[in-house]
């Protein structure tokens, strides 16, 4: 029997792509999936182009935000409420699918008060805010870690990963080359830290004579004209981009991958067993970057870098150290891949299947 999913959460790449995964597999079974997201966030690129439909709402986020901006949220809550009340009213959805983020929050609000069962996946150590509040109302949690059951009802809860594209599992080891490719990626909003640096470790790799080969996803469009000009001159191999579609190719000629720890990155690092340096986002809520980073980093799968501490020198150091060492690449790569989860986004439908019968 076809049955209606709305799927909540946006803004960052990290909240879009895992409920696309879970899309993909509820419409190969059959089902149709429907986003709820606003013309701000990444959704508004990523899901129309997946072919997927998305109701669109209004609403900001409330933390980490100033207290201007948290108290016009707050204003658009109620609103935002009533608009998702009547989302609900037109599509009558089996089950709503929340990845979190400031987006979920009036879809999840309003299933709540129409009885609608909720599952939310939260990726991260600690909850971000909107699955914090919504914990008591969630009919089945799924998550990466398994401390972060304390912050859900008691038997509600399971571990499944994070969903992400199938293609990551399927990457073969990359042999080592003479030449060193590195992909460095601040997500889809980009990086100003790891922009920096990049930048800077241009001329020094131009100096020391190692052989790199440079794939760099900048993020934003204004951001990336500059650098990718300034790149061309330099004669390095490689190529400045604002944003990777085909993100399993990247990784797949990539050496080794210089990124930010969100629950999503940490996902495809660990399902493409992919060494990484990781640089956690100073002012993720909670901390949660940070967290994720020294689980990779403790289990011998990256490198921690502190953002204050990255600089185009350190980059350069560190990869250095790496492309001189293959078999700790080997390692690094092995031990990234114990980490993963396969089979996620197929969990994640059987729940909503399971709650809507």
């Amino acid at each position: 029997m076809t049955r209606t999913f709305l799927m909540a959460g946006g803004g960052t790449g990290g909240h879009v792509i895992p409920a696309l995964a879970v899309a993909h597999e509820l419409e190969r079974r059959g089902h149709r999936a429907v986003f709820v997201g606003t013309h701000e966030g990444f959704e508004a690129k990523l899901v129309p182009v997946s072919g997927h439909e998305i109701e669109w709402i209004s609403i900001g986020g409330l933390k980490g935000v100033g207290a201007m901006k948290g108290l016009r949220t707050l204003a658009a809550l109620p609103g935002g409420v009533m608009h998702a009340l009547g989302i609900l009213k037109r599509h009558h959805p089996a089950a709503v699918f929340s990845m979190g983020g400031y987006v979920a929050g009036p879809l999840v609000i309003a299933a709540a008060l129409r009885g609608v069962p909720i599952v939310a996946m939260e990726p991260n150590a600690i909850p971000g805010f909107t699955n914090r509040r919504i914990a008591r109302f969630v009919r089945r949690a799924l998550l990466s870690f398994p401390e972060t059951a304390r912050y859900f009802a008691k038997g509600r809860s399971e571990v499944t990963g994070v969903p992400i594209r199938h293609a990551f599992f399927e990457l073969p080891p990359k042999p080592h080359e003479e030449v060193f490719t590195i992909l460095i990626t601040g997500g889809s909003r980009g990086s100003r830290t790891l922009n920096n640096a990049a930048r800077q470790s241009w001329r020094i790799f131009l100096e020391n004579g190692l052989r790199v080969r440079i794939v760099h996803q900048t993020g934003s469009a204004a951001a990336h004209d500059e650098i990718a000009r300034d790149f061309a001159a330099t004669g390095l191999e490689g190529r400045v981009v604002p944003f990777i579609d085909d993100m399993p190719a990247a990784f797949a000629e990539a050496d080794l991958i210089v990124c930010r720890s969100g629950a999503g990155a940490i996902a495809e690092l660990a399902a493409a067993g992919k060494p990484a340096i990781l640089v956690p986002f100073p002012y993720a809520t909670d901390d949660h970057q940070l967290h994720n980073a020294e689980a990779f980093q403790t289990a011998g799968a990256a490198r921690l870098v502190l953002d204050s501490e990255m600089t185009g020198a350190r980059l350069v150091r560190e990869v250095r150290e790496l492309a001189a060492a293959p078999p700790l690449l080997d390692q690094m790569a092995a031990n990234a891949r114990s980490l993963a989860h396969e089979g996620a986004a197929g969990r994640a439908a059987d729940i909503l299947e399971e709650l809507a019968s």
